[in-house]
């Protein structure tokens, strides 16, 4: 205690003893410091040095730090131990190093081994169930055969007939030649396929008489026809031209008798024979009145009684167009219904009844019974009681203003010329046509140019006089395109006109329409009518309408459903049936060769036309049959009818009435036109025909669905998105309209399905002037397509799902996204509308969706179909 109170108290006499260890402390340290670094730097140099020198000693013995060998080192025990051990494991490591090398060579050939028998295996089930359909197949087409119980036939071998042939018995009287007693069946078999030989007129002296025009039209059209031959030996029918003679032109009968007789095929009697006279005029005189045809068959627009051998010869057109194509942008509209006019008539009678029959006549002296009644002055007082009624406005003038034109005995002569006739049409809901007041005149050049005009231009005919003969009467309905009253019945025709409604109107008016481009307006349409009605008669079926030639189609079978990795992501929904066997073609037009196919064709147009007298296609259009699938898609394997009832049953199986069934993906052109997609390829045998765009994204459940629809409707395009026509008020036409509605008119056929038999009426009957449009916008062919399914079938299109647009990803970009697309498109249904007359297209609000559509269910769940 004591020494700590001197430091803590000490003063400053302690200060000197202070400084004096504080310097001690600092002497010691700075000496221990000195100390550590002589030994930390000078002993190690000091030791490298020793050691350095020790090394460099010459005696062996001496190197004591030096470096030893390796046999040195293993002389001592424990040493030689750790060696070896180390050797052994060196050398068991490089050999477990090479088994570990030829082990993974062997698993990576097991691995490939592996791999191999996966395929094999996976190519063994697609054998297997391709083998399966095969057998399914192989049953269910013995079966058919089975059920049909008649073997398929192969044709009877042509038996060609003799050059010189004796001909048939000579029938009673020329007047009394029917097909029976005065055609040769024999040179015309079932399956000679109707060659037709048409002399060359020129060759004749007849032929230095005729029309220039009318003859170079019919040389055009002969050249043309597909039924036409050059020789003569094979021919079915032979063909010459004798009229229209030209106005100066006199012929005495006896000298065309004498022509007539002469040419190299006559065979003494004419049999095989058609005479054809064209009248271009409509004052054309009766060529062949006094003439002696033999058992050659008459085709003319003017027959008297005497002459006419009803289901033998033939009335005909007069040749209006001889050179030339309708001018669709002349033709007026079908609508409105009701025009200015309820009926018009012009005409002027030049000779009576009573004088005419107090001339001499050579035919007419044969006939037996009292005169005919005259009606012509009790028409002409109930026409002008009801133009005076004022009731309707009619418009009937019984004298012509100007001269009027030549015309036959008892006829009514035409007034003015053919473009005012027309002009007044136009105007008039009815044309009302008189027959000539002696009823042993059938039919004459006049009425037959009055019925032409009134068809051309929509006025719908009625004609006054029961027995007269119209053209093709026997083949043609003229019932659904004109009215016939018996003349007695003159004071009723005011009643009848007014009691039909607009809708009877509109559909005679269109059949009308129908019955003039098709059978009257052109030589080619003439011509062709006259030798298809002759062909109906003797009961030979048409030629099959060419078909365009195509390359070869590269076929691919699809995959069963769960084996393609691009349907992986399906899960549990089944993809439905998916083609597994070789393209299946369907069977060509069976019923070839029966009558009753006639009646067939109706089913596709309520109107009688070439539909059912003139069958085009090479199959039946009507009667179901199984099919082809051609290109990359889906297909359809055959299962038994009555399969598809529900869950997996249904999606796998087609079912119904045709339960196997393919179509056919339409594939590219080498010309670049739209109209090509709707061509009747040769390699198309399938009815359905799936028309898609390249950039149409769809998939493969909703093909199989459009399908199915398809097949309950195949009069109908049945397809994805929708359209619509609308009328532009403020503008007085028609629009084209995409927007979205619960209404339609039109389904794209970017994604639809189609029959094919619509691909030949496109491309083959439909006006020429609409595929001239659509390459000349490059659009609208399918707009094209819709205005004729819907004027063939008077139905509109079946919309399904409810797509209306489709989104591609990555796809360049259509033409539809031009800014002029749709003002082309709205040009385009006008002057569709122009070309048929009248607004094809029909609204609907029927829409075809599934029930349970993109719904994943287990397969024993039903999936059906639902109508909207």
């Amino acid at each position: 205690m004591t020494g700590y109170t001197m430091l803590r108290n000490g003063g400053a006499g302690n200060g000197g003893q202070t400084c004096m260890l504080r310097w001690s402390n600092r002497i010691r340290l700075t000496w221990l410091s000195f100390t550590l670094f002589i030994i930390l730097v000078f002993f190690p140099l000091i030791a490298h040095y020793y050691l350095t020198t020790l090394d460099e000693a010459d005696e062996a013995g001496k190197r004591i730090f030096g470096p030893r060998a390796g046999s040195e080192l293993c002389e001592v025990k424990h040493v030689l131990d750790l060696c070896r051990i180390r050797e052994s494991v060196s050398e068991e490591l490089l050999q477990l190093e090479a088994k570990r090398q030829e082990l993974n060579s062997e698993i990576a050939k097991l691995n490939l081994k592996i791999e191999a028998c996966k395929k094999s295996i996976e190519n063994a089930k697609q054998d297997l169930l391709q083998l399966k359909n095969v057998i399914s197949q192989t049953e269910h087409s013995y079966k058919e055969l089975m059920a049909q119980n008649q073997p398929k036939l192969s044709l009877p071998i042509r038996l060609l007939p003799e050059k010189d042939d004796a001909g048939l018995p000579p029938p009673k009287a020329q007047r009394s030649c029917r097909l029976h007693n005065c055609f040769d069946y024999s040179r015309c078999p079932l399956t000679s396929g109707f060659p037709v030989y048409v002399y060359d007129s020129d060759q004749f002296a007849f032929g230095s008489y005729l029309d220039p025009l009318v003859k170079q039209a019919f040389q055009a059209t002969a050249r043309a026809n597909v039924y036409v031959t050059d020789n003569a030996d094979i021919a079915c029918l032979y063909v010459i031209l004798v009229g229209e003679m030209q106005e100066p032109a006199v012929l005495r009968p006896s000298d065309l008798e004498k022509q007539l007789s002469s040419l190299p095929h006559w065979r003494a009697d004419g049999h095989n024979h058609v005479i054809l006279s064209l009248s271009r005029k409509w004052d054309t005189q009766n060529l062949l009145y006094n003439v002696s045809t033999g058992r050659a068959m008459v085709a003319q627009s003017t027959f008297y009684a005497a002459q006419y051998r009803p289901g033998f010869d033939l009335v005909v057109s007069p040749l209006v167009h001889a050179m030339s194509e309708p001018n669709f942008m002349e033709i007026p509209p079908q609508v409105p219904v009701k025009r200015k006019y309820l009926f018009t008539f012009q005409g002027e009678k030049i000779e009576s009844l009573r004088s005419s029959l107090q001339e001499a006549r050579s035919f007419e002296e044969e006939m037996e019974g009292d005169p005919p009644a005259d009606y012509d002055d009790r028409i002409i007082a109930t026409l002008k009681a009801v133009q005076d009624s004022k009731l309707d406005q009619v418009l009937v003038e019984f004298t012509c203003k100007n001269q009027p034109r030549p015309s036959l005995p008892t006829e009514w002569a035409l007034c003015g010329e053919r473009e005012d006739r027309l002009e007044l049409l136009k105007l008039s809901t009815f044309a009302l046509i008189i027959t000539p007041g002696d009823p042993r005149l059938l039919v004459s050049a006049g009425c037959a140019a009055r019925l032409f005009e009134a068809l051309e231009v929509g006025a719908v005919p009625v004609v006054l006089g029961e027995h007269v003969q119209l053209p093709y009467q026997d083949v043609l309905q003229w019932s659904e395109a004109a009215l016939v009253v018996p003349k007695p019945r003159v004071t009723e025709v005011h009643f009848l006109l007014r009691s039909l409604s607009d809708s009877d109107l509109l559909a005679m008016r269109r059949q009308g329409r129908f019955l003039w481009e098709t059978y009257f307006s052109t030589t080619d349409s003439i011509f062709s009518t006259v030798l298809a009605v002759i062909r109906t008669r003797i009961q030979i079926p048409a030629a099959p309408i060419r078909e365009e030639a195509a390359a070869e189609i590269p076929h691919r079978s699809g995959k069963a459903a769960g084996t393609d990795p691009n349907m992986a992501d399906t899960g549990d929904l089944d993809l439905g049936p998916v083609e597994t066997e070789p393209p299946y073609a369907s069977p060509k037009y069976l019923r070839n060769f029966t009558l009753t196919v006639t009646d067939l064709y109706r089913s596709w147009n309520s109107a009688p036309g070439p539909f059912h007298l003139f069958p085009h296609t090479p199959f039946d259009p009507v009667l179901p049959s199984e099919a082809k699938f051609l290109g990359s898609g889906t297909g359809f394997r055959p299962i038994g009818g009555g399969a598809g009832g529900s869950g997996k049953e249904f999606q796998a199986a087609l079912g119904g009435n045709v339960p196997r069934e393919q179509f056919t993906v339409v594939v590219r052109t080498e010309k670049n036109s739209l109209n090509n997609r709707f061509l009747p390829w040769n390699e198309i045998e399938t009815e359905a025909i799936l028309s898609i765009d390249d950039d149409a994204h769809l998939r493969h459940d909703e093909i199989m669905f459009g399908f199915r629809v398809w097949r309950e409707a195949r009069d109908r395009i049945v397809g994805f998105p929708g359209r619509y026509h609308a009328w532009d008020i403020p503008h007085q036409s028609w629009l084209y309209n995409s927007n979205y509605s619960c209404e339609l008119s039109m389904v794209l056929t970017g994604a639809a399905f189609f029959h094919k038999y619509y691909a030949y009426l496109y491309s083959y009957v439909m006006p020429q002037a609409i595929r001239d449009m659509v390459d000349e916008y490059i659009n609208c062919e399918d707009i094209a397509m819709n205005f004729l399914v819907s004027h063939i079938t008077r139905k509109p299109p079946i919309k399904v799902t409810s797509r209306w647009t489709f989104r591609c990803p990555g796809c360049p970009q259509a033409l539809s996204h031009d800014d002029s697309h749709f003002h082309e498109r709205h040009k385009c249904i006008n002057f569709f509308v122009k070309v048929y007359g009248y607004m094809p297209l029909l609204y609907t609000q029927f829409r075809v969706d599934s029930v349970l559509f993109k719904t994943r269910l287990p397969h024993d769940k039903t999936k059906c179909f639902k109508f909207i």
